[in-house]
């Protein structure tokens, strides 16, 4: 595993690590709305967006450091363009986790997403 990729799941994995203590979820149609603004977030590496819907946990794990660098490794693949298939969901630990693949425009290879949402809030955010 490179060094970039590793942050970036070193970084996301912040915001995995709350899943286990989620109550509810939400349906589909409400995650994608969550889900393109954490994208749109990480492509403007734009912080205060990424952390808006967080839960507490959330916000108090993730730095500005942290967005930065999955910023500056995904945010160059995502301004060419890609598009976002949803794949399925979970009920993990009384949470609804959303999975969602990313598919790039550059023809490289493609990133999973794993939204889990608590109560309206985004509970973990997990892009490998």
């Amino acid at each position: 595993m490179n060094a970039k990729r590793l942050v970036m799941v070193a970084i996301c994995g912040c915001w995995a690590f709350t899943a286990a203590v989620c109550l509810a979820g939400d349906a589909k149609d409400s995650a994608r709305p969550a889900l393109d603004k954490l994208l749109n977030a990480v492509e403007a590496n734009d912080y205060d967006s990424f952390v808006a819907d967080g839960t507490a946990e959330v916000k108090a794990a993730l730095t500005k450091q942290m967005l930065e660098g999955v910023s500056a490794q995904m945010a160059p693949r995502m301004k060419q363009g890609y598009d976002a298939s949803y794949l399925g969901e979970l009920k993990q630990s009384g949470c609804q986790v959303y999975l969602w693949k990313l598919c790039y425009k550059d023809g490289g290879d493609d990133t999973l997403v794993r939204l889990t949402l608590k109560g309206g809030k985004v509970a973990g955010f997990l892009l490998q």
